[in-house]
């Protein structure tokens, strides 16, 4: 299925996750693994979180940019609109 996800875009054009396990740099075209990270601050979830639509309206944008994904095993989860609506919570996605 095709889903997006928001990303941090690097000066040098590699792209890493937004808050979790961020100095990790995001292969294109190769299926990923969700794996659990803890982080303080952040509740522990070890899976991809995407969105139905490139939308998050309570996220900044400065040097993000939105990517298209194709994921597996993957469970929904509703979101306020505010929040961009229809999350995924995916345990493999591909860039």
């Amino acid at each position: 299925m095709i889903a997006y996800k928001l990303v941090r875009q690097l000066k040098n054009g590699d792209i890493s996750s937004l808050f979790i396990n961020k100095t990790r740099r995001l292969p294109r075209n190769e299926w990923m693994e969700a794996e659990s990270y803890e982080t303080k601050g952040f509740a522990v979830r070890p899976f991809w979180h995407c969105t139905s639509e490139p939308n998050a309206p309570h996220l900044s944008m400065k040097n993000r940019t939105w990517v298209k994904i194709e994921m597996e095993d993957f469970t929904e989860f509703k979101r306020p609109e505010s929040q961009g609506g229809t999350w995924y919570l995916a345990k493999n996605i591909k860039i």
